[in-house]
């Protein structure tokens, strides 16, 4: 990290400025790229059409729509982020469902006398936590941060990669002698995040329609697993929460990545921009903006991040997290609480196992908010 000098702002914003959401992760960004393709994403679905919960009993994920398990898997072909030939695809509400879905499937069936304990490295996605916590399980239990894991008892860790809160590659960092089992959460895997460096080939893989595409409010998430009695055992887990999922969620999300990959097959990039140009461009455009109004101001330091080959791209290229982890400088406030005297609102870094001079801040938002954030960051003055 590369962190500036600087003391308070002279002159802080006015309490009636308004509130900048900068804490959630909506990623509406990418909304004025869809706005264009209008007619291309466009779908009717009759009243008669998708009533029953099955859709293809011949696969063990039966709620799963035939044409998004093809679409999932041309995507993965398009990109060459994940191995998907001779893989299981299992299909949930979100790739928080699937979570909860992949620690039931990866934790014996017998209940043991000490729930097996689920860490990942600080700093970690704030949300792992609460999602364990809220089911009371006796099968899994929150183990902390795996970095400093050392107990000599079976457990599961979560792979961020890139890292939710900031965007680092990961690899497992559990020191034992135990033995482990591994989730790799790839949401952010994809090419206007990160350089396509390989195709991922883990046990269990999480993926999200709201990161790929930034169609959140469909709720589509996959998990691409190589154990076929692990996807079953995730299979069951959807169907005893939820009895599947929608078919016009599923319906919608084949629809959009379709014509995500008919844009490159076809090379229609003389009208619009290809998707993954057009958010790659995005991004980058948003992380200079970040990078000059930190660097204005002096009192946030951002990891400074290497460039890396992408194999999607066939270039050099530099990673644009979806989020800022921010460090606020040495004798200050917590980050959290200075952001929030500019009425920012951001996630802080305690939420993640950090220290509390971090912060996340959203790099997703509509365009207005961003440039608003930007420009609050950009005027605090040094004394």
């Amino acid at each position: 990290m590369v962190v500036g000098e600087a003391s308070s702002p002279s002159t802080p914003l006015t309490n009636n400025c308004s509130i900048i959401d900068a804490q959630k992760g909506d990623p509406l960004a990418f909304g004025s790229y869809w706005k264009q393709m209008n007619d291309e994403c466009t779908l009717v679905i009759k009243g008669w059409e998708l009533m029953s919960y099955y859709s293809d009993l011949s696969n063990m994920c039966w709620y799963m729509l035939p044409e998004l398990k093809d679409a999932i898997e041309r995507i993965h072909h398009l990109v060459g982020n994940a191995v998907t030939k001779d893989r299981y695809i299992v299909v949930g509400n979100g790739s928080s469902q699937l979570f909860q879905a992949s620690l039931f499937a990866l934790s014996p069936l017998d209940v043991p006398d000490h729930p097996v304990n689920v860490v990942a490295a600080a700093p970690y996605y704030s949300e792992y936590k609460s999602a364990i916590n809220i089911l009371h399980s006796r099968m899994f239990q929150w183990g902390g941060d795996a970095a400093v894991y050392d107990k000599n008892e079976p457990y599961i860790e979560m792979v961020t990669s890139p890292n939710n809160p900031d965007g680092t590659l990961r690899e497992p960092v559990v020191n034992s002698v135990a033995e482990g089992k591994f989730i790799y959460d790839l949401a952010y895997y994809w090419p206007q995040f990160t350089p396509i460096t390989h195709k991922a080939d883990d046990d269990v893989m999480l993926f999200t329609f709201s990161k790929c595409t930034g169609h959140a409010g469909s709720r589509i998430g996959w998990a691409i697993v190589k154990d076929i009695e692990v996807a079953k055992k995730m299979a069951t887990f959807v169907q005893s929460s939820s009895m599947g999922v929608s078919k016009e969620s599923q319906t919608r999300a084949a629809k959009i990545i379709g014509v995500i990959c008919d844009g490159y097959q076809n090379l229609k990039s003389k009208e619009s921009e290809l998707f993954f140009e057009y958010s790659k461009r995005l991004m980058k455009e948003r992380w200079e903006k970040l990078g000059e109004a930190v660097e204005q101001s002096m009192v946030f330091g951002v990891v400074k991040y290497p460039n890396a080959y992408c194999n999607f791209t066939n270039e050099i290229s530099e990673t644009y997290p979806s989020f800022a982890w921010l460090k606020c400088e040495e004798g200050k406030e917590n980050g959290h609480n200075y952001l929030r005297k500019l009425n920012i609102s951001s996630r802080e870094g305690e939420r993640f196992g950090a220290d509390s001079k971090f912060v996340r801040v959203s790099m997703l938002g509509m365009d207005d908010d961003f440039n608003e954030l930007v420009k609050r960051l950009s005027s605090v003055k040094i004394e």
